[in-house]
């Protein structure tokens, strides 16, 4: 059993910043890859940000440049650094992960709660 909690939402000015956390805990042996995404009303819930158990990262065309993703291991811990936002970065932010519960297990894909993101003036 494998639980993600979530943080660091809320309103913000456009310009602004915020930094999201997500932890996972339970029974864990190995986390795969971490990441983000984000879903709107009326759209597909999409990739934000990834991270690889290398350290490799991946990221949204439109976010390039203003998010960064980032992880403390020891912690089973992962971030997202959201600086310069604008008003269509508004949404609710999903953190996952993909996650070994011990050696030789399946992998398994796991949801954090959603935390809102809302930018405007």
């Amino acid at each position: 059993q494998v639980q993600l909690v979530e943080s660091g939402g809320g309103l913000v000015q456009p310009g602004g910043s915020l930094r999201l956390s997500c932890a996972a805990s339970g029974s864990i042996f190995s986390i795969n890859a971490m990441g983000w995404y984000r879903q709107t009303p009326g759209k597909e819930r999409e990739l934000v940000a990834a991270i690889t158990s290398s350290g490799n990262t991946n990221y949204a065309d439109s976010v390039k440049g203003r998010f960064t993703i980032s992880r403390d291991n020891a912690k089973n811990t992962w971030y997202l650094q959201m600086n310069s936002l604008k008003p269509e970065d508004t949404a609710v932010y999903y953190c996952g992960c993909t996650t070994q519960q011990a050696r030789g297990a399946v992998a398994h894909t796991y949801w954090g709660q959603g935390t809102q993101v809302t930018v405007s003036s």
